[in-house]
């Protein structure tokens, strides 16, 4: 079979844009001032930082100083969780999250915890929607803190952000979404949301790597966690980024722009791919929600067979995809998010990730397709499981 490159991991990171990068390109050679020096090649910087800020605080319906650069979504997610509850460990030190989010988010959780903070889950239905009566018994007074992403990176479910954030609101904790996924694809008015604070990345909406932002409304209180420089306002210490910064605005931009033309786009590839690999086949489950799903995401696990044998099946084939989080495809362990869906451990280890992207084409699919409808078949004949449930005729 002729071997075709294709790209189906977009979840996992996008190319960079070629406007991002002739937009950046300048501060990498001829302006490349720091933006905290008091000359003219340091105001040359930080005015391409005020631009970039302003522009996504725009995007975000925020205010331009509510809008804190960081390195990306792990510490974004970080700074969200490690800040709130270092600032408000006096009123309490009860915090909820979904057991769906990042490894971000699960191992500070993890670390708080030992801290003394008390960690708990609210409940996800079967596609990963929160259960939002689960969430109203398990708040308490004394609860400073729920979060809950907007969008899974694993199975493509979006969440009820909105009411959950009511749900917070009424008990006075602050809310935090995980928006990593869903930034520049979704709607993200943080006004219309009612979140407090939410985390986004360059690299996953065709930006650069190593950029990031967190967004923390006005008049909340938030411990700092990188300490030693007054850059980000006092907040968070560190040489600012400037051509990653210029870069991340310009690609999020484009992505705004282009919102709802890629979101119908990819949408549509999406639900093709879906459809043949339902019809054609067998003992295969989507896992996620079927409607309430971001435009690129198709997770599905196959029976009877390892994820990573079919993932390197594929990338033989030239078609690059994932086996869950591209930040934990290197662990042996069952995806985290599948076992919390109530899916089997064998199942779970039977899962990839396909995430689309808005340069691939229906051709594209529909070769995917035939790929894994013939290496299924080939790995299901060598698996003893496979076997035991006699000869399966594949369409």
């Amino acid at each position: 079979m002729e071997k075709k490159p294709i790209y189906f991991d977009h979840a996992a990171t996008t190319p960079l844009c070629k406007e991002a990068f002739e937009k950046m390109t300048p501060y990498f050679t001829e302006i490349f001032g720091n933006p905290n020096s008091q000359h003219a090649y340091g105001r040359e910087s930080v005015k391409a930082v005020d631009e970039a800020r302003d522009a996504i605080a725009k995007i975000i319906n925020a205010k331009p100083n509510e809008v804190y650069f960081t390195s990306g979504g792990t510490e974004s997610d970080n700074w969200a969780m490690r800040g709130i509850a270092h600032a408000y460990m006096n009123k309490g030190k009860h915090m909820i999250i979904s057991p769906i989010e990042h490894a971000a988010m699960l191992a500070t959780a993890k670390a708080l915890k030992k801290e003394g903070f008390e960690i708990e889950f609210m409940k996800v239905d079967e596609d990963g929607l929160v259960d939002l009566e689960h969430l109203k018994t398990i708040i308490r007074d004394d609860t400073i803190f729920v979060g809950c992403m907007m969008a899974n990176n694993e199975v493509g479910t979006i969440e009820p952000i909105k009411e959950i954030a009511e749900i917070a609101h009424s008990k006075g904790a602050v809310m935090f979404t995980d928006a990593v996924q869903a930034a520049g694809v979704l709607k993200t008015d943080v006004k219309e949301l009612g979140v407090d604070m939410m985390s986004m990345s360059g690299h996953k909406i065709y930006g650069p790597k190593g950029i990031g932002a967190l967004y923390v409304r006005n008049g909340l209180k938030i411990d700092s966690i990188l300490t030693g420089g007054h850059q980000e306002r006092m907040k968070r210490g560190g040489t600012t980024n400037v051509p990653a910064i210029v870069g991340f605005a310009e690609a999020f931009k484009i992505a705004d722009r282009e919102r709802e033309e890629n979101f119908k786009y990819v949408s549509k590839l999406r639900d093709h791919f879906i459809e043949r690999v339902l019809a054609e086949v067998p003992f295969v489950k989507l896992n996620g929600s079927r409607e309430k799903r971001l435009p690129a995401n198709a997770d599905f696990s196959f029976k009877f067979i390892e994820g990573e044998s079919i993932l390197f099946s594929l990338d033989l084939a030239g078609i690059s995809v994932s086996s869950g989080s591209a930040c934990s495809s290197g662990s042996l362990e069952p995806s985290h998010v599948l076992l919390a869906l109530g899916l089997p451990e064998e199942l779970a280890h039977g899962s990839i990730r396909f995430s689309f992207g808005k340069h691939n084409t229906l051709e594209e699919v529909d070769y995917a397709v035939d790929v894994i409808k013939e290496s299924v078949q080939r790995l299901r004949e060598m698996s003893p499981l496979f076997k035991a449930e006699g000869e399966i005729k594949y369409v």
